[in-house]
């Protein structure tokens, strides 16, 4: 890792204060920010590639609203065959970046039927039922605990600044638990009715690597879920990835307004 942080570091001017993870369809947010410098996942040493499509696979670094930003602009995932250590090496290094706090975004299927496509729902806790924990093996007590707290595991500070942010500037928004499935495959009507009776309002195939390492790591987290299509079996329609990336694209607008009023806030 010491060869990616070098590499990194000496390429920016400032250190980060926070980090942003851009889920599918929602890498435009990353076209807002100033004074950007852009880095390649391909150029960084020993730093896992993005291969999906909606993720382009760039670390970039910059200021929104006074503060120094780090975003992730596509993320890697179990699913792509990689080791669960390999899609949370990126969080590892923008920790040792120097950020305070991550901002965490994903698309989802909606599982709670009061939801729709286009929702946007700041995550309270979620549900890791892909069974991989990526704490499993050696701890450094220098980076964090052997066996982690998960109290607050989602900021609850950080879920209020985001709701007030969002009424602030009228845009709606559900709150909600995220329950974490392996993919690429997407849930089987079965599966999300499953999901529903274990109290998940949301499932989707990222985020939950992520966080915990984050939170190993002493990090403020907040997620935000953009709801890019109902879960399968609650509409009567196949589910396509291509229409994930297009309701993201089309959520881009108020999406971008709420971040960066969440970022101003902090």
């Amino acid at each position: 890792m010491d060869k990616s942080v070098k590499y990194i570091k000496d390429r920016i001017k400032n250190t980060p204060e926070i980090g942003i993870i851009l889920g599918s369809g929602l890498g435009d947010f990353a076209d807002t920010i100033d004074e950007k410098v852009e880095i390649p996942f391909t150029d960084i040493p020993d730093f896992p590639v993005s291969t999906v499509k909606g993720h382009d696979g760039k670390l970039i670094f910059g200021n929104i609203s006074g503060k120094e930003v780090c975003i992730m602009k596509g993320r890697i995932h179990f699913y792509e065959g990689y080791d669960i250590s390999d899609v949370v090496y990126p969080v590892k290094v923008i920790s040792e970046l120097g950020i305070k706090t991550l901002i965490v975004t994903n698309a989802a299927g909606g599982v709670n039927l009061d939801f729709e496509a286009g929702d946007l729902m700041i995550i309270t806790d979620h549900i890791n039922l892909m069974g991989k924990n990526p704490l499993i093996g050696p701890n450094d007590e220098k980076v964090g605990p052997r066996f982690l707290d998960m109290t607050n595991l989602y900021d609850k500070e950080l879920v209020e600044l985001a709701e007030n942010s969002a009424n602030k500037l009228g845009i709606k928004t559900q709150k909600g638990v995220y329950m974490y499935f392996t993919g690429p495959s997407y849930e089987t009507a079965a599966e999300v009715r499953m999901a529903r009776i274990l109290g998940a309002d949301a499932a989707g195939m990222s985020t939950v690597p992520e966080v915990i390492v984050a939170r190993h790591r002493g990090l403020k987290i907040l997620g935000i879920s953009t709801i890019t299509n109902m879960g399968t079996g609650v509409l009567d329609k196949p589910l396509d990835h291509t229409e994930v990336v297009e309701v993201g694209k089309e959520v881009s607008g108020k999406f971008k307004e709420l971040l960066n009023k969440i970022i101003e806030e902090i």
